[in-house]
């Protein structure tokens, strides 16, 4: 007999793998109430080595002051968030820019936390071009570098927004799992940011996973897509490759309805698309509705009731919620 969807949701390790809302630590709030166990602020992007490290000592210093949040610097560090009811932060790198041309950096990165790096953010950079890119090109020796230190860390190497020859070039040089952190299916909806089926293909032969991303733009072809949209994409991935390499990674973003008014939200847009970052062909202006069912971080306790209507059965469930970024976590980080 099925778990009830809602209990088995409260015993389940929840990670939500991609959480730029949380550039406003105040929306942690969300998550508290959505009983998410683990979760990965984009601590670093676009910027710098100096922006970035004043942004991760400021995490280093809201986790000590907080005393229901966790640093996560190993797998077992999720069990132990689950099992003293507090909220594991894992430090993402949403692009390789923090790293500039210094290899060096990234074990001080290590040393402070940072435990899964992006290669990319839509636009070229030192290790290859962005999945928004005029050129389709291919790791930059810089990168191939990159990719041979983040291994001997044991960083998570995440192909979002990344061109679609430097995430395959990645993935056949990488050892470990590698992950899509937010990215969808671009059979069920056609965007520059999606992946084709041989990258998901690809991703999952390293033992890796793709966090579902709830961005509307990326989710459905209307600007209020639904839970069972996003759920259309976990089917999908799962007929592909199976029900082990399928998360969440659904993207929050502070400039969402309803953490900001229409104004503040233009105001990001414009910024994005400003600095070169967001192409408006295929990030349209806000408001920016997450799929209804789940349109913020506390209504995710709704994601399992919607997969166990749709006929997934509480493994899968549990799967999709966290455990298998459990697993990729715990073959890349080490137990």
């Amino acid at each position: 007999m099925a778990t009830d969807p809602v209990e088995l949701y409260r015993s389940a390790i929840v990670i939500d793998a991609t959480c730029p809302l949380l550039d406003r630590k105040g929306f942690l709030d969300s998550y508290r109430r959505g009983g998410v166990t683990a979760l990965c602020p984009t601590v670093g992007a676009t910027g710098g080595a100096a922006e970035t490290f004043r942004a991760l000592t400021g995490w280093l210093a809201h986790v000590r002051e907080q005393d229901d949040l966790l640093l996560v610097r190993r797998a077992a560090d999720i069990d132990e968030a689950k099992r003293s009811g507090r909220i594991g932060i894992i430090v993402h790198f949403q692009g390789a820019d923090p790293v500039e041309d210094d290899l060096a950096l990234l074990d001080g990165y290590h040393a402070m936390g940072l435990r899964m790096l992006q290669l990319a953010y839509n636009v070229k950079n030192r290790v290859g071009d962005g999945c928004e890119e005029r050129t389709d090109a291919g790791l930059s020796r810089f990168g191939i570098a990159l990719i041979e230190r983040l291994e001997a860390l044991r960083i998570v190497l995440d192909c979002s927004h990344t061109g679609y020859r430097t995430t395959m070039e990645a993935m056949e040089r990488a050892t470990r799992p590698v992950v899509f952190s937010h990215s969808n299916p671009r059979t069920v909806k056609e965007s520059p940011r999606n992946i084709g089926d041989d990258q998901i293909r690809a991703v999952a032969a390293t033992g890796g996973l793709i966090g579902m991303n709830g961005f509307p733009a990326f989710v459905a072809a209307r600007q209020r897509p639904t839970v069972d949209d996003l759920i259309d994409h976990i089917d999908y991935t799962v007929q592909l490759v199976g029900d082990e390499h399928v998360g969440l990674g659904i993207d929050y973003y502070q400039g969402q309805h309803p953490f900001v008014d229409e104004a503040e939200a233009r105001r990001l847009y414009d910024g994005w698309v400003a600095a070169g970052h967001w192409n408006p062909a295929n990030y349209p202006p806000p408001p920016y509705h997450y799929p209804q069912g789940i349109e913020t971080p506390d209504k995710l306790p709704h994601l399992a009731e919607r997969l166990s209507a749709r006929g997934y059965g509480d493994d899968s469930i549990l799967k999709i919620l966290g455990r298998n970024w459990q697993r990729v976590f715990r073959e890349v980080w080490g137990a």
